[in-house]
């Protein structure tokens, strides 16, 4: 959580697990934030966002009991030596943040724009179903808006440009940071390696690869040496350059979620056709 706070696993009497965020009290951003996610919270319910089981405020003290989830999140499970995703399960993954992210741009008469989307507010349950986490810094857009203007800033390496330089806030800027986020799951880089300085960006990267040779950046654990070598390059393809349409400079040239959630799903149900998966 960071500068906002501490983390703490806790047990309810019922023998229920479930993960304690505590603001820090010294901060009035902090406390401003605890405001926001209830605020967003409140109001949304959908199998791939993290749950608000209660919360506990008074005048110095305030915090959030969510429901625990025990894989942690898609930030350990791209860079732990001990855990490896496959295709299917990166896929899987990247569906379940786009559906969160569709229900959040397009179910509500009034959009949520999570405007902090990377790796780390991605958390795994049980079952390895995905729920977008850390709503601190979320924005709700006003009826008939299309955006809004913000001086809190979002993690470096995922913000859309024209939230980086002007402080504008839309749903449009959620599609570029997803964009981001669905590189740095098949290439396993974040956008802030220092490879990437200058000219060279993960995006840049990733869209001369799909000119010239894709498994070039590629995660080397997705390929393998087994069969379906080039299905899944095939595949792979096909999700990175769903990417680049995501995190184009231009909001205006993004897809949106709700076409990006559509693509996704059919890259799936094909990809499962050709290695004869159920």
């Amino acid at each position: 959580m960071g500068s906002f706070g501490s983390v703490y696993k806790g047990t309810l009497l019922d023998g229920m697990s479930v993960t304690i965020k505590v603001f820090n009290s010294q901060l009035e951003r902090a406390f401003r934030s605890f405001e926001v996610e209830c605020e967003v919270m409140r109001n949304i319910r959908h199998r791939n966002l993290m749950k608000i089981i209660s919360s506990c405020t008074n005048l110095d003290f305030k915090a959030l009991v969510l429901e625990y989830m025990p894989n942690g999140s898609l930030e350990k499970w791209l860079y732990s030596h001990n855990y490896c995703l496959d295709i299917l399960q990166r896929l899987n993954v990247m569906i379940d943040v786009a559906s969160a992210l569709e229900y959040l741009h397009h179910g509500h008469t009034t959009p949520i724009i999570h405007c902090d989307l990377k790796p780390n507010n991605v958390l795994l349950d049980e079952d390895m179903v995905a729920h977008v986490a850390d709503f601190g810094i979320a924005k709700l857009l006003g009826e008939g808006d299309l955006m809004v203007q913000t001086k809190t800033l979002a993690t470096i390496g995922y913000m859309a440009p024209e939230y980086g330089m002007g402080g504008i806030v839309s749903t449009r800027g959620d599609v570029y940071s997803y964009g981001v986020m669905l590189m740095e799951t098949f290439t396993r880089k974040k956008p802030t390696e220092e490879m990437f300085a200058g000219e060279m960006s993960l995006k840049r990267w990733v869209n001369d690869a799909l000119d010239s040779s894709i498994i070039a950046v590629v995660d080397s654990n997705l390929m393998g040496r087994e069969e379906h070598f080039s299905v899944k390059e095939q595949y792979v393809s096909s999700i990175l350059g769903l990417a680049m349409e995501c995190s184009n400079d231009s909001p205006e040239e993004r897809i949106n979620m709700k076409e990006a959630l559509v693509r996704l799903k059919k890259i799936k149900v094909s990809f499962l056709a050709n290695i004869g998966g159920t």
